[in-house]
């Protein structure tokens, strides 16, 4: 018995040692766990630290390799584009009947008691072997209608800018969380080595700035680069003229030693390994940024084709153009911004002239990706902020409308030529098979092969998402897209 004693007394010692010696490895176990649980693992490079942006493998078969998310900033008029109401029309001029009225929506900002119908003033054609109903304002696009899948039952709780925004771009109506494309980095890791996977374009100016395209608590390195459309589109990656490489090789290596050397007592401050990721990245870009800017030897026929030596689509053709280099030069994630279609007075002529500049240049990308065969693994979303008004504002304006909108998708395997949802008789509320951004986050995830529940990054004492925590009503709809 005094053995037995002697040996459990052992045996306790030995098992606290190993608890009290082993706590490290019980983290990285949890650790480990968690990076599974949300296919997080990242490769090692070749000094032994892990590199965050290495390319990770999907939960599930995935669709599309990458997207590229065309935002139309300000709100383009789902009445007057994709969701035809031949009853508004007829009812122009009349109030907006009582029953709308009594709607769980807000009205802060309409006078809709007072406020008159306003039918649109665009014409409607059925498109394509579909028969898909678009607006004359996207002529060309339409042309893709059998490629293309129309959401006519988006909606989301806010009318204004700032907070719509934030709702499109990263699930919540507060700034400070992760941005779609970071979640989809943070998910899939890049597969370009020499350039960002993550990459954002805008023809002007971009409400809310870079908080839009920000990695929010997400580790840093995962947010968007914004590309200058004017002069060079990446700042600080032109060397000095007297350094040759290999000097700056030099450089760049003792500054990372002493970079990583500060890390090691500072390992929660992401901030700063983004910019020892960005340093190197920036290295490499030296020549693949150039490169990728330099659309001298893209044939004439496809600089006829996105409209780059003629106004208004030289801009945001350029934009398209580049877009479709970035995904073909391994990028994930592509964001282009068009202003404004914020129609508040004489909305009819303010998306006339919106779709000038873009109508050309979209169909261009679709032409282009298609003829490479690129289509089927490039998603395309193309959205706005919110809908506007089926009632006047001002002078033949809309207003925000956050109720009752339309977006389109196509490439990433969708099966084309349908829509999916409607919104009554007046486009005013989404009323069949209604779907919050919530839902479109999930599906665009989804067919990244990505489980927008499993996605998840544990801060503030609790796992957060894209999609919300505990809202289990969201759902994805990527069966109806995928369907022929």
């Amino acid at each position: 018995m005094s053995n037995t004693c002697c040996n459990r007394r052992v045996a306790v010692r030995s098992r606290r040692e190993f608890l009290e010696k082993s706590s490290y490895s019980f983290g990285a176990l949890a650790l480990g766990y968690l990076l599974r649980s949300t296919q997080s693992l990242a490769s090692t490079s070749s000094m032994g630290a892990v590199n965050p942006l290495a390319a990770k493998r999907p939960l599930y078969p995935a669709k599309a390799k990458q997207v590229i998310f065309l935002f139309m900033e300000g709100g383009p008029s789902h009445v007057d584009t994709f969701d035809p109401k031949p009853t508004l029309s007829r009812l122009e001029g009349q109030p907006l009947p009582p029953s709308f009225l009594k709607q769980d929506v807000s009205l802060a900002q309409i006078n809709a008691r007072e406020s008159k119908l306003m039918g649109s003033r665009r014409t409607f054609k059925r498109c394509g072997q579909s028969g898909l109903e678009i607006s004359d304002l996207f002529e060309n696009v339409s042309k893709f209608a059998d490629d293309i899948a129309v959401v006519r039952s988006c909606y989301h709780e806010s009318f204004i800018h700032g907070p719509a925004l934030s709702m499109l771009h990263s699930g919540s109506l507060r700034l400070g969380y992760p941005s779609l494309g970071a979640w989809v980095l943070y998910g899939l890791g890049s597969e370009s080595q020499n350039l960002p996977a993550y990459m954002v374009m805008s023809d002007t100016y971009i409400r809310s700035s870079k908080s839009l395209f920000g990695s929010g608590f997400l580790p840093a390195t995962y947010q968007g680069t914004l590309v200058s459309m004017q002069g060079s589109p990446f700042e600080n990656l032109t060397p000095p003229a007297e350094m040759d490489p290999s000097s700056q090789r030099v450089v760049l290596d003792q500054l990372k030693t002493w970079n990583e050397r500060h890390l090691e007592q500072r390992s929660d401050d992401t901030s700063l390994q983004a910019r020892i990721s960005n340093f190197e990245l920036a290295f490499r870009m030296q020549s693949a940024g150039p490169e990728l800017n330099d659309i001298s030897k893209e044939p004439e026929s496809i600089r006829k084709l996105y409209g780059l030596d003629a106004e208004p689509t030289a801009k945001f053709g350029r934009m398209c153009l580049l877009a479709r280099r970035m995904v073909e030069r391994g990028v994930r994630f592509v964001h282009l911004y068009n202003n404004d279609w914020d129609g508040h007075s004489e909305c009819d002529k303010n998306h006339v002239e919106n779709s000038r500049k873009t109508d050309i240049p979209i169909a261009a990308l679709l032409t282009d990706l298609k003829q490479r065969g690129m289509l089927e693994s490039t998603l395309i979303v193309c959205a706005g902020e919110f809908g506007r008004t089926p009632v006047m504002q001002g002078n033949s304006g809309r207003d925000h409308h956050p109720y009752g909108f339309s977006i389109w998708m196509a490439g990433g395997g969708i099966k084309g030529g349908k829509v999916i949802g409607a919104t009554d008789e007046i486009g005013w509320a989404a009323t069949q098979d209604r779907v919050h951004v919530h839902d479109v986050h999930a599906t665009i995830l989804a067919l990244l092969g990505l489980d927008h529940m499993k996605l998840t990054f544990f801060d503030s004492g609790r796992d957060m998402r894209l999609t919300g925590v505990g809202e289990e009503g969201t759902h994805s709809f990527t069966d109806k897209l995928l369907q022929g």
